[in-house]
């Protein structure tokens, strides 16, 4: 057993000097910095108490730190997940309540339950099913609702949440006349300043910067602001440990939403993680070790009052951009959250609702990627229409039903692509044994005698009909001077027993109609389920070849020098 492939802080810890831990400080001071204030507004999100947006950075940190694969990842409270949470939780008790903290700490416990054993068992690849743009879409369509959830904070409006946006649109037209000027002049100069710092430098904790002008705006002037809406008393101390109350009938009601943060905070750490492997060749992340990670970050996480966690794309970002080079920048960001929880939360009392307003919409409409969805639009207008269905179903359907809607679409096209892959009719490259698409090369000779068939995917019960309608299409064509097919079989490299049936039977009705079938370049592990199957009862071994060429020669001349020389590659079989 590799130890360090189970608990990956012992690849870099053994080996942590003075110049990295220089890079770390740094990183992990700013992170946390950036933390504070963002773990603040998204507890606020989620529908939760202030505090326990840094329960969050605490714990599950430290967690990540000794079992995450990526070293810069920076996991805790994120405004996506905590608008699930909000979505979820708030149909089951009223928020802020001390049922709605138990049923949210639950969840956290259930995701991390989930996540693990998910890792265990490897089964990461189910992030396979959601394609880039059914991500691209979801993420943006969840920033737009998040960002405009906020908009009662910015305005001091008061109105329904929601995760759809046509409820959301006509809440906040119906109380938008209400709104508070001083609060909706702070909010907004809060968002200008933010997006000034970040255009300067991303280093500078913009974030940090306007809490503190913020705070010091409305201590020295709070008599004339009265109707700005503050954060007030932040409780401090540590969480305590306790493991949250198990009720079935919760836990059962709780098992949509749980899934859905399950994939999208499994889709954002992989995602993030994978853009940041790419800036180094320190390590690779391991997507099963990943979901461990995250499941024992929710699980031990939730016994210290930690609601649903994931990976956070901007202190991600800032992490790696500040230098960060190992966990150790996670565990120095927690130090400051834990002086923070013990001794400094009584300074954000002043804090207007409205900078966290500000901060977390600039966070997020940063998320509303316009420029994925214009290269999509240019380069494959399957992929974006996707993406557009994904966002839209989002928008209009809620966070629940808009996974399951991306998830949907992604299976819908992954079997609308495999079982129609691209054939194509191959001709002869002029003065040489190569074969080429005619369709893309005009100057190949084609012989009307000989069909020459490439179908680019496995054959198997899904495209087997179009398989079969394909070749039939193509052999109409030809006409009666066809005497020969020839399946190039090189890019085939699996069958099924639906497909292998389809083939014999089609090679028994071309050669009632007297034309011989060839198959070249067959892959061992296809030729293994031909083998078995008895397909040589039906055609002789000797009509297998190893390339496409050789085919062709020995229909013409009845050379078969190549064949005899290579039959142990041609007909050798695994049973």
């Amino acid at each position: 057993m590799n130890l360090k492939k189970i608990i990956p802080i012992l690849e870099w810890l053994p080996n942590y000097n003075k110049s990295l831990f220089k890079d770390d400080l740094v990183a992990g001071i700013i992170v946390g910095i950036i933390l504070i204030p963002q773990g603040i507004a998204y507890a606020l999100i989620a529908g939760l108490p202030p505090i326990y947006g840094l329960y969050c950075a605490l714990v599950p940190q430290v967690m990540y730190a000794i079992f995450g694969s990526s070293r810069q990842v920076a996991i805790g409270p994120v405004a996506m997940d905590s608008l699930i949470v909000a979505t979820g939780v708030s149909t089951l008790a009223l928020a802020g309540s001390d049922s709605y903290i138990s049923i949210a700490i639950l969840l956290a416990l259930l995701v991390g339950l989930i996540q693990f054993f998910m890792g265990v068992f490897r089964l990461g690849f189910v992030v396979n099913f959601l394609s880039k743009p059914v991500i691209t879409g979801f993420t943006s369509a969840i920033a737009l609702i998040i960002g405009l959830n906020q908009f009662g904070n910015l305005f001091g409006i008061d109105f329904t949440q929601s995760d759809q946006i046509q409820h959301l649109i006509k809440n906040i037209w119906g109380q938008l006349a209400n709104y508070s000027s001083h609060t909706t002049l702070i909010g907004c100069f809060s968002i200008v300043l933010i997006v000034i710092f970040r255009k300067i430098n991303k280093k500078i904790p913009n974030a940090l910067i306007v809490v503190i002008l913020g705070i010091l705006v409305i201590k020295y002037f709070g008599k004339s602001l009265g109707d700005v809406s503050i954060i007030r008393d932040i409780p401090s101390g540590l969480p305590s440990f306790g493991v949250p109350n198990f009720d079935i009938d919760q836990i059962r009601e709780l098992l949509p939403i749980a899934l859905t943060l399950v994939m999208v905070g499994y889709l954002e750490t992989i995602s993030i993680g994978k853009s940041l492997e790419a800036k180094q060749e320190e390590y690779r992340i391991r997507p099963n070790q990943e979901l461990i990670a995250l499941g024992l970050s929710n699980l031990v996480g939730s016994l210290f009052q930690a609601y649903p966690i994931s990976s956070s794309f901007s202190r991600s970002a800032v992490n790696q951009e500040s230098g960060g080079k190992t966990g150790m920048a996670a565990l120095i960001s927690v130090v400051m959250v834990l002086l923070t929880v013990l001794f400094f939360t009584p300074l954000f009392y002043h804090l207007p609702k409205t900078v966290l307003a500000a901060i977390i919409i600039v966070a997020v409409f940063g998320l509303i990627n316009i420029k994925e969805a214009l290269y999509l639009l240019k380069v494959n207008h399957l992929d974006f229409w996707l993406m557009l269905s994904t966002f839209i179903g989002t928008l209009l359907l809620g966070i629940e039903f808009g996974i399951i809607v991306g998830v949907g679409l992604s299976l819908i096209v992954l079997i609308f692509r495999t079982s129609r892959p691209y054939v194509a009719e191959l001709g002869k490259v002029p003065n040489s044994n190569f074969y080429k698409n005619k369709d893309r090369f005009e100057e190949v000779i084609i012989d009307s005698a000989i069909l020459i068939f490439r179908f680019d995917a496995q054959l198997f019960y899904a495209n087997s009909t179009y398989f079969r309608d394909k070749l039939d299409t193509m052999v109409h064509k030809k006409g009666a001077p066809l005497k020969l097919i020839v399946l190039d079989a090189e890019s085939i490299n699996r069958v099924d027993s639906t497909g292998i049936e389809m083939l014999k039977e089609s090679i028994k009705y071309y050669q009632k109609k007297d034309i011989s079938f060839f198959l070249a370049g067959v892959k061992g592990p296809v030729r293994d389920d031909l083998f078995r199957s008895e397909i040589l009862s039906i055609i002789n071994v000797n009509h297998f070849f190893m390339r496409v060429n050789d085919a062709v020669k020995f229909h013409k001349t009845g050379d078969r020098e190549d064949q005899k020389k290579y039959a142990k590659y041609i007909h050798q079989v695994n049973h």
